[in-house]
């Protein structure tokens, strides 16, 4: 039983961390992945699994057998399946509270899903010390044991960190990944419970797996976001994409969708957003004309709404569009027209795709400062000086950054980095 034992507390500090990591996709499909967000789903996890901690010693001692361990297991897995189910409707609002800027709704749906983790993050954390108390039969051997069970519980921890990331998510999305999550570690806590107590009493317990199926077949599909116009929506490692489609227009929208990130329209190029913008970076210059532009760089790709606009203003010149998400780029050619024989769509981070980069541009544009989040990478000293070495002799460096209305402090940040590179 010790061994199996082990391998339950492996599971479930798998389970825990999935639970986490996938807890960060569920809230930043709607209220971004800014450093706020990700420090209050850590901070209050720590505090759930220091509260599981706490009550699972103290019920350990007061019952220590097998099948309370295994029940305790049960509950945690079972409620951490039902949390994304539950906190579906609650999502849906946030999402339409985000659009019409109702920061108080939006607080408030934030609030009302994370302590909906209170219940199984505590559970699951009562796992380790319950084991350790199960686990010790000579008290010489106490602290080999528990240095053993927290190793066995870290190392699923590690797995669980990147299991959901780079496997569970793109492949199943973020509520199946919590119900499969919940399915295995409800199987590991049945097995164990028909060996200590009987399979009789697995029978008893059945009812949760099935109920989690049916919340599974009912609840769990469908849009992500019920955004009036929407055609397609996805999860990847890097974003939640959403494509709707407005009076003619096709629109991109990333995570909580503060921010169109490219736009399409078959017979309009035209679109009154900062695409165009970029446009002009190269007659910051003097004398400059069109047929002057050589070649392009696009740092933040998305759908290709720039690099359509340059081919129609510049003529079929090279252009190097860098863009982290391969199922953006995807997205740009289906959605978006993004099919230029010109274009050479990179999957791959901007910073490390110009570094690699032989090739010296005429323009070299960032767009890829997502509101309200930016990646830090990316506004950096050693970055500009990177920019600078490709830009040609009549080379311009061109960035969207967007600011609110009364505060220019991120702007005026960027420029006095900038300023270092380009005096």
């Amino acid at each position: 039983m010790r061994r199996y034992l082990y391998f339950s507390v492996f599971s479930s500090g798998l389970v825990t961390l999935t639970v986490e990591l996938t807890a960060s996709r569920l809230l930043g499909n709607v209220f971004g992945t800014s450093n706020l967000v990700w420090a209050s789903i850590i901070g209050l996890i720590l505090i759930y699994l220091t509260a599981g901690y706490f009550l699972g010693g103290r019920l350990a001692d007061k019952r220590p057998n097998p099948e309370t361990f295994f029940s305790v297991m049960l509950w945690g897995a079972f409620t951490a399946g039902v949390v994304p189910i539950v906190s579906r409707p609650v999502l849906r609002g946030a999402a339409r509270a985000f659009d019409e800027l109702q920061m108080g709704d939006l607080l408030g749906s934030f609030v009302v899903v994370m302590v909906l983790f209170i219940i199984p993050i505590t559970l699951l954390g009562m796992v380790s010390p319950f084991a350790i108390r199960l686990a010790i039969t000579k008290p010489e051997e106490a602290g080999a044991i528990s240095g053993r069970i927290y190793a066995i519980s870290t190392l699923g921890s590690f797995i669980g960190t990147f299991l959901p990331v780079l496997v569970l998510i793109p492949l199943l999305g973020t509520t199946n990944t919590f119900i499969a999550a919940s399915i295995y570690l409800m199987a590991v806590a049945l097995l164990g419970l028909g060996r200590a107590a009987g399979w009789r009493k697995v029978i008893i317990w059945l009812w949760m797996p099935i109920l989690l199926a049916v919340f599974a077949v009912l609840w769990a599909g469908g849009a992500f976001k019920s955004t009036p116009g929407q055609v397609f929506e996805d999860e990847t490692p890097y974003n939640y994409i959403e494509v709707v489609e407005r009076n003619g227009y096709t629109m991109l929208r990333l995570n909580d969708g503060q921010g169109v990130h490219s736009i399409f329209h078959p017979e309009d190029l035209d679109y009154s957003g900062p695409w165009k913008q970029f446009l002009a970076g190269p007659f910051y210059l003097p004398d400059q004309r069109p047929e002057d532009v050589e070649r392009i760089a696009i740092i933040g790709l998305a759908a290709g709404t720039v690099a359509r606009q340059a081919t129609e203003v510049f003529g079929d010149i090279p252009i190097d569009g860098y863009e982290i998400d391969p199922a953006i780029i995807e997205v740009g050619r289906e959605y978006f027209g993004m099919n230029l024989a010109n274009l050479n769509a990179y999957a791959v981070d901007g910073r490390w795709g110009l570094f690699t980069s032989e090739n010296q541009y005429t323009l070299i544009g960032v767009d890829a400062y997502r509101p309200p989040y930016i990646p830090w990478h990316l506004t950096t000293q050693e970055f500009f000086q990177l920019t600078k070495e490709h830009l040609d002799d009549n080379g311009v460096l061109v960035i969207n950054v967007g600011r609110s209305p009364t505060d220019r402090s991120l702007i005026d940040g960027l420029v006095t980095t900038l300023r270092t590179v380009f005096p």
